[in-house]
């Protein structure tokens, strides 16, 4: 087995085993966005990793720096033909030391709660269990109405005030959405929310007994979706996401939701995604207040690269 990293060349090797992967649930991402996804060979935050056996793409991960000393290792794929062959393990063994190199300490993954086979990949690969989020989806609308006496602000001090003393900040953590990458987690700073406040907006919600919520935008964009099942017509669909969302009660969340749904209307999206905390608080406050919410949640897991993973 080789590794090395992975090029424009490789297109068609990935795209070929990639595209036999989750058919029956839509579809791997990669084909889709490989050529993107490939950076520049001189990028030093950033390597795709291609294992290949007899010359053939066996396997790939992609491994991010997000911060200094935060690493983050996403779409690891093992090629049918090549699985239980350790792949995915010398794939992470890359991971690892490449991120070592450039200062990190830890590592992180996100695994869909339904792909067993990536979750216990990850375990066996040096992974431990960090936290599970969910996404839920509130429409975006102009006249989402903020209860009264209830005020919610672009103000990052608050927004931070009440990220470090709730709930969800011990059940996530100290964990949300990155803005350097798309569907990366890392930990969240002070200065994160006031940059959020002046590139994207922040969200804090106070009621009468002070601060209750806090939510943060991290990005918006575009992605192709089927219009006809019937004969796979393709369109685009515009969205909005947010990085995390809480909040103390089922009001205070009525607030930050419809908060959320007036940004989510100015800008002009189709939809939206926020994460929220994997609690039955959280997930049913946020079915309370009509958002339709994703079928399963996600997992965390890190791995402590200060140390030799066996």
């Amino acid at each position: 087995m080789n590794i090395r990293r992975a090029t424009h060349d490789d297109r068609e090797a990935v795209i070929e085993f990639t595209s036999e992967i989750w058919t029956d649930r839509g579809g791997d991402y990669i084909p889709e966005i490989y050529d993107e996804w490939i950076e520049d060979d001189t990028e030093y935050g950033k390597k795709t990793f291609l294992a290949e056996i007899d010359g053939n793409a066996a396997g790939i991960v992609q491994a991010v720096m997000l911060t200094p000393d935060e690493a983050w290792f996403q779409g690891i794929r093992v090629a049918p033909d090549y699985r239980r062959r350790g792949v995915s393990q010398r794939l992470i063994e890359a991971c690892f030391e490449w991120a070592r190199d450039r200062g990190a300490t830890t590592g992180r993954v996100m695994i869909f709660s339904w792909n067993t086979a990536s979750l216990g990949s990850a375990r066996a690969g040096g992974f431990e269990p960090v936290s599970e989020f969910r996404f839920v989806h509130p429409d975006p609308d102009h006249r989402a109405e903020i209860p009264a006496s209830w005020t919610v602000s672009n103000d990052p001090a608050a927004a931070w005030r009440y990220w470090t003393h709730c709930d969800a900040r011990e059940q996530l953590c100290g964990l949300g959405l990155a803005p350097e990458e798309s569907w990366a987690i890392r930990e969240l700073t002070r200065e994160d929310f006031h940059a959020f406040a002046d590139e994207t907006a922040v969200f804090a919600v106070e009621g009468d007994d002070g601060l209750a919520g806090a939510a943060y935008r991290t990005r918006t964009g575009e992605r192709s979706i089927i219009e006809d099942e019937t004969n796979d017509d393709e369109a685009t669909e515009a969205y909005a996401e947010y990085g995390l969302a809480a909040w103390d009660d089922d009001t205070a969340a009525r607030a930050l939701f419809a908060a959320i749904a007036r940004d989510a209307a100015s800008l002009e999206v189709d939809r939206t995604r926020v994460l929220v905390p994997e609690r039955a608080r959280y997930v049913t406050d946020a079915a309370a207040v009509g958002a339709e919410i994703a079928d399963e949640p996600d997992f965390v897991l890190a791995a402590d690269l200060t140390r030799s993973v066996p």
